[in-house]
């Protein structure tokens, strides 16, 4: 705080510590998606009105995610929102991690790969069943107890 007062602010005794935790532990179970033809504009009200950094884009080869639209493409590209694909824009690697890994390893694979949001699930057991986002991370770090 700016005025120099100190908050106390306690985590669940059910977060686990970063170190102990898993994957599964701090995803949000779901994904969002889109088709490759949907507008960036639609992308972004998907963003805003789900309260999320991402959508998956899927579609061009059946269900399977194809690309991510983070909140970082998206500010990129907003100048053409209206007339462009999320196709266009979807610059996001996909890159999957299963949820029983460790969050660690997670946060290794978005750093090697430079993303921020990294899908869970077995790809050769079918659609992701979440998204683990480096704001999921930093839950984990802010309330983990050991």
């Amino acid at each position: 705080m700016s005025d120099g007062t100190a908050i106390s602010l306690q985590g669940s005794y059910l977060t686990p510590s970063y170190e102990h935790a898993r994957v599964e532990d701090a995803m949000r179970a779901g994904v969002i998606t889109c088709p490759p033809d949907a507008t960036l504009e639609t992308v972004a009200r998907i963003m805003a009105g789900e309260h999320v950094h991402s959508v998956v884009v899927t579609g061009l080869e059946g269900d399977r995610p194809w690309g991510v639209i983070s909140d970082r493409d998206l500010l990129a590209s907003a100048h053409d929102a209206h007339d462009r694909p999320a196709s266009w824009c979807a610059s996001t690697e996909v890159v999957t991690v299963l949820p029983g890994e460790r969050l660690e390893r997670a946060v290794e694979l978005m750093q090697e790969h430079g993303v921020t949001h990294l899908l869970v699930g077995d790809p050769k057991a079918g659609p992701p069943i979440g998204v683990l986002s480096s704001l999921d991370v930093a839950g984990i770090v802010a309330w983990g107890r050991g």
